[in-house]
């Protein structure tokens, strides 16, 4: 399917992937990591797939998983905004993706106040 201002309208949601990884500007954040919690959702035009039937044509979720799974637990950075960013080129990967939304979840953040969650969400598309 495709909106009016052309860009495609089916998408594709994975939600609470979890993930360790050492990510945060503290040393024992750097030292011992902390799960983290990833949800995305791909904007790509799925009549291609539907037609052939035809995994090709679309966006392999077992493999995305994979890779969102190896981009937290790799090469840890200071802050969500950075590891969003990272999140947000995988997903970008396959042609057929034209933008992405991620949320990274950081449930077990070092604060002071009891609190359930912190999270970042960001917009991505192939033409940023």
């Amino acid at each position: 399917m495709s909106s009016t201002s052309g860009g495609p309208v089916d998408r594709l949601r994975l939600a609470g992937l979890r993930a360790h990884g050492h990510h945060g500007v503290l040393a024992p954040e750097r030292r011992d990591g902390q799960e983290f919690v990833v949800d995305v959702e791909l904007g790509l035009d799925t009549r291609p797939a539907a037609a052939t039937d035809d995994l090709s044509a679309t966006v392999d979720y077992g493999s995305l998983a994979d890779d969102l799974n190896a981009a937290v637990g790799t090469h840890p950075v200071n802050l969500i905004e950075t590891l969003a960013q990272r999140l947000a080129e995988v997903c970008l990967t396959p042609p057929v993706v034209a933008w992405v939304e991620v949320t990274v979840h950081k449930p077990h953040a070092p604060l002071a106040q009891a609190f359930d969650d912190v999270t970042l969400t960001i917009h991505r598309s192939r033409h940023d």
